[in-house]
């Protein structure tokens, strides 16, 4: 297996090279089929890993997600990236454990948000001192651990993009790796963004926007979320509905596992 520190460093390479995609595993089984074919490093999803758990998105522990970690870094050589959410602690030195953790778990890379489950976004100071204080836990790391700051407004009802670029201009201040405003629609938007800073900008793939116009835009990397964990779900529960109702047809399906895993 490739080792944590040359994984880490590929990752951040990526980030000086062509934009990429980034996709958005759910489980191992999942890592290993988009190692397979061909994506050259990987992100969780905790919306998509939470439905593992048959919960919503921000119904799993620190604790869980640590371990979720260690079974896709096991599965992959690819690097592995961390959704950390809000850092599963309002304080920074709770924000700095989760960075420590994912790391020992073998993960590259993680995001922080500046919303707090409990329903708010965290006012400018506090959202970079939690940045700062994840940026600190990194630094510690004997690797190139790479940090993505996010500015939930887009995706928390409050769409206000000159307040989004004020937010991660200063999450780029403060030393973020990679800037990320989830819920960015047009291209309009986005190269709005991306000429605001200067750092990497992770944009999240919508269905009605093409690679080529989001790239277009100045994004360098592009992930999915919870999006690949919809598809399958959705065609699972397109395919039990048919079989509930007498219809064993969608069973035919049949997957390239022994080349996707490699055995």
């Amino acid at each position: 297996m490739t080792d944590q520190a040359t994984r880490a460093a590929r990752f951040a390479s990526l980030h000086d090279g062509p934009p990429f995609v980034l996709p958005n595993p759910w489980d191992a089984g999942s890592a290993r089929v988009l190692g397979a074919l061909g994506f050259e490093a990987l992100a969780t999803t905790s919306s998509g890993f939470a439905f593992t758990l048959g919960r919503l998105d921000g119904g799993v522990t620190l604790a869980e997600t640590v371990e979720h970690v260690g079974r896709l870094v096991d599965a992959t050589d690819l690097p592995v990236s961390v959704d950390l959410e809000n850092g599963y602690d309002a304080r920074p030195a709770g924000v700095a454990e989760a960075i420590a953790r994912v790391a020992d778990a073998g993960a590259v890379g993680g995001s922080i948000e500046d919303y707090d489950p409990s329903g708010f976004i965290y006012p400018l100071p506090q959202a970079v001192e939690r940045v700062a204080a994840a940026l600190e836990a990194a630094s510690a790391l004997p690797f190139p651990f790479t940090l993505t700051a996010r500015a939930e407004n887009h995706i928390r009802g409050n769409p206000d993009l000159v307040d989004t670029v004020v937010r991660l201009r200063a999450f780029e201040e403060a030393g973020a790796d990679v800037l990320y405003a989830p819920g960015l629609r047009t291209g309009e938007e986005i190269r709005a963004v991306c000429e605001a800073v200067t750092s990497p900008v992770n944009v999240l793939a919508l269905p009605d926007l093409s690679l080529a116009e989001v790239v277009a835009a100045g994004a360098q990397r592009i992930s999915v979320g919870g999006g690949l964990t919809w598809v399958a779900a959705s065609a699972m529960a397109d395919a039990a509905r048919a079989v509930r109702d007498g219809d064993f047809s969608p069973l035919a399906a049949r997957l390239p596992l022994a080349e996707w895993f490699g055995s």
